[in-house]
């Protein structure tokens, strides 16, 4: 399953991760509406839906049983309780891609990233940083989906996630969606670029 650094046909495993409320979703979003090439990998969770969300598209939505059985079947490629909720990056969908050659792109929060890259070494790891606390707690604020406690819980561990940042390969500040989805693409290309040479 792990791509090998002498190998450049083979396919990059590239996570993108950092604090909850950084925009990792909405970069997903706009890669794939650019056509960037690579099969992207949707988490599963026990959380409830949130408003305007589609089960398969933004996440794949279990109920605790489903969930601890896909644990106990190793179907799950790393897995956490965050904030009281279950997630986890399916394995067989990421096998899959590899073994025909796709890029893979997960995302994943920072502890998800640590596991993955002690599972695959040769996985791409980027990390996504909010242009400042402040904003990044602004973003939280406007997002309505916390309670008070909830949001200084999120904002307390992006404190404490800030400091991992010297574990990823590269780093991208979210100040606007588009440029950080061209950094994105320019980070790949040069990878693939370094490990063809």
């Amino acid at each position: 399953m792990e791509p090998r650094d002498s190998d450049e046909k083979r396919p990059l495993v590239v996570v993108i991760s950092g604090p909850s409320g950084v925009g990792k979703d909405a970069i997903i979003s706009q890669m794939k509406k650019l056509a960037v090439p690579g099969r992207y990998i949707v988490t599963a969770t026990t959380r409830p839906k949130r408003p305007g969300e589609i089960d398969g598209r933004d996440y794949c939505f279990f109920d605790q049983v489903e969930f601890d059985r896909m644990i106990e079947a190793g179907q799950l490629l790393e897995h956490a309780c965050v904030y009281g909720n279950y997630y986890g990056v399916p394995l067989p969908p990421v096998e899959a891609a590899i073994k025909k050659g796709s890029d893979v792109f997960i995302k994943v929060d920072v502890q998800g990233a640590e596991t993955i890259k002690s599972k695959l070494p040769g996985s791409l790891l980027i990390f996504i940083a909010p242009p400042s606390y402040e904003e990044l707690k602004r973003r939280l604020e406007k997002r309505l989906t916390e309670s008070a406690e909830a949001l200084k819980r999120r904002l307390n561990a992006a404190a404490e996630e800030m400091k991992k940042l010297p574990f990823f390969n590269h780093s991208v500040v979210n100040d606007r969606i588009d440029m950080v989805v061209a950094d994105i693409i320019d980070i790949v290309a040069e990878e693939k670029r370094r490990r063809s040479g």
